[in-house]
């Protein structure tokens, strides 16, 4: 009952509205018809029936004029470009029928031809400058008034326009102060009437008495992770908060929104740019075939399905024992399928059955092989299922691809593969000597090797993140406990140009620069979240079973080649005699349902010399570790 006399009131205060700026308006085209008579016959009103029979026909043209544009409304301090631009259209198409209608309809022929164009000027002055006086004194009277949070753009160019666009809307609660830009021709220069003061390295000194009232706004989408952490540290250093516009190739669907404004990208933890591997070489090889992704709704999985779509498969199977990671993954890829017929499964990749009736039911002709357990802690305790999940699972996998004519799989390895010391790490090296010894039967098969998968879910972001949420203190397993980082972008045009280009048995690795500190990351990750060191604990909780200080990216036995990008390596020397390794992982398998976790470790070593296992080893494995460290990025000048 309450609703409709409100509604009733709304309606009443928004049609008076209407009628307010109708007549307002009506004065307005009436004012600048005089004014030009005016102006026309030096301030006399000579022919006056013309002009009284005249000005009635051009009020009522042109508020139909304004109507058909739009301009009725009375919401004049939000004036823009558009409106503007929408009066001329108005005022123009006004004047011409107002022209036809005084000229052939009511010949009017005494009407001087001068003010047709006069007044038509005149009128869209005045309706353009009350509008445009309206902003300009709602915005003063807000300032004034107005308790919104002071901002600093770093920045002056077309994201701050895009920022300030959005910041002076009313409500938003902020009100920009200045702008700083290292663009010494920018300096006195205003945007949107805010004024450059200076260079970013100058926002300390400008602005030492605004404290914690005041917050700091990076807004340069191009910006490189170099010049990201500069940025972040002179705000730090300033003591304000700050935060980050999304990056350029995230505006390109559209104008930057204020909830837009994050608090830090993964790209800028990297410590370098994102490597760029364009997939235009993978159109003839996916376009038009039934593509399989195993582990779908993980996050490798996921990203793979997203990326495989832009190439244009005819079918994409999405396999995953997560029933509610498929559901989710469902509803994301229905939005982005165009021509490509999606099949999402709920299956075990260790079902020999349900794979090969999904397999042939799709004619799957490639297979990215993403679905693994990779927790090394957790595996460490589960060390029979590590063996199940990650091994067998790929020999069940190659069986099924092979007896469907499958012509490409890819695996995905880790750098944990390399001188393992963890059950995962020795199921992925496992895993890489598979795909490199069996005899290709028809199928091509590569592994790609990388480091950790920023935001991955379980990585050490989300994690830290979350603690950070809780001003929780920051857990690092070690001070010196460093990590190969990559973008799950990156992590997957890997994968998808490994299949493009990768040959038999090829085991190929991302140039991901030098290891990076997880404590460096924890502190970046801290410094763009707006918290200086002084407000963030670190605990350091002791290495966990079967986790290393460095990882690697070779064996000093692997020889490093080339390939048609300089970014990616492939190595050769990780095969082993097919029939050999068939008879070990016999044994494996019957070790894993018949004996200990002792024999399964065992034998573990044996198909993987290098395997030094924590399990029963933690201390001797750590200490080999810190004190005989392997070339980890060889193959890189």
């Amino acid at each position: 009952m309450l609703r409709n006399p409100l509604f009733r009131f709304a309606h009443t205060v928004r049609r008076r509205r209407a009628w307010f700026s109708a007549v307002f308006q009506a004065f307005l085209i009436l004012a600048a018809l005089l004014l030009a008579w005016f102006l026309r016959f030096d301030f006399s009103l000579p022919n006056r029936r013309v002009l009284l029979i005249a000005a009635p026909l051009l009020v009522g043209v042109r508020l139909l004029a304004i109507a058909r544009f739009g301009l009725l409304h009375g919401w004049w301090r939000y004036v823009g470009v558009s409106d503007v631009v929408d009066i001329i259209k108005a005022d123009v198409a006004g004047t011409v029928v107002f022209f036809v209608l005084a000229r052939y309809v009511f010949h009017l022929t005494e009407f001087p031809r001068s003010i047709y164009v006069s007044e038509a000027f005149l009128t869209a002055g005045l309706l353009a400058g009350v509008r445009l006086l309206s902003r300009l004194l709602a915005e003063t009277f807000r300032q004034n008034l107005s308790s919104d949070k002071k901002v600093i753009l770093i920045g002056a160019g077309a994201g701050a326009q895009m920022v300030l666009r959005e910041l002076n809307r009313a409500g938003s609660g902020y009100h920009v102060i200045a702008c700083l830009d290292d663009d010494e021709t920018k300096l006195g220069l205003k945007v949107q009437g805010v004024r450059v003061v200076g260079s970013i390295d100058r926002l300390p000194d400008l602005f030492v008495d605004e404290g914690e009232e005041c917050e700091v706004i990076i807004s340069i989408p191009s910006a490189t992770s170099a010049q990201m952490r500069r940025c972040v540290e002179i705000s730090q250093k300033a003591g304000f908060r700050y935060r980050t516009l999304p990056s350029l190739t995230e505006l390109i669907a559209g104008d930057v929104l204020l909830h837009q404004l994050r608090e830090v990208n993964l790209d800028d933890l990297l410590g370098r740019d994102p490597i760029d591997l364009t997939l235009d070489v993978l159109d003839e090889k996916i376009a038009g075939q039934s593509v399989m992704v195993t582990g779908a709704a993980g996050s490798i999985g996921s990203e793979l399905c997203r990326q495989i779509l832009s190439c244009s498969p005819s079918k994409l199977v999405c396999v995953d024992l997560n029933e509610n990671g498929i559901f989710h993954l469902q509803m994301e890829l229905a939005r982005l399928a165009k021509q490509t017929e999606l099949v999402l499964c709920v299956g075990d990749v260790r079902d020999r059955e349900r794979l090969s009736r999904i397999s042939r039911a799709n004619k799957v002709k490639v297979i990215f092989h993403a679905a693994a357990h990779k927790h090394v802690p957790v595996m460490e305790a589960n060390v029979e299922e590590a063996v199940r999940n990650n091994v067998f699972a790929l020999l069940t996998l190659l069986d099924v691809a092979e007896e469907v004519g499958t012509r490409d799989l890819v695996l995905i390895s880790s750098d944990k593969a390399v001188n393992p010391t963890s059950i995962m790490g020795a199921t992925k090296r496992i895993c890489e000597l598979i795909v490199a010894s069996r005899p290709p039967n028809g199928i091509r098969c590569a592994s790609v090797r990388f480091g950790n998968v920023l935001g991955s879910s379980g990585s050490v972001v989300p994690i830290f993140q979350e603690q950070l949420r809780q001003n929780l203190p920051l857990t690092i397993t070690h001070p010196e406990i460093k990590r190969f980082f990559m973008t799950s972008k990156e992590a997957v045009s890997l994968v998808l140009r490994a299949f493009a280009v990768g040959s038999h048995g090829d085991v190929l690795v991302l140039d991901m620069g030098a290891p990076i500190k997880v404590v460096d990351l924890a502190r970046s990750l801290a410094r763009l979240a707006g918290k200086s060191e002084n407000e963030v604990e670190i605990q350091y909780t002791g290495l966990r079973a079967g986790e290393k200080l460095t990882e690697e990216l070779f064996y000093t036995t692997e020889q490093i080649l080339d390939t048609s990008h300089p970014k990616i390596k492939r190595t050769s020397g990780s095969s082993v005699v097919w029939l050999k390794l068939l008879r070990d992982l016999n044994e494996l398998e019957s070790a894993v349902y018949k004996g200990t976790v002792a024999d399964v470790i065992s034998k573990v070593k044996e198909i993987v010399p290098e395997f030094c296992s924590t399990i029963k080893h933690e201390q001797e494995c750590v200490l080999e570790e810190a004190h005989q460290p392997r070339a980890a990025a060889a193959g890189w000048d």
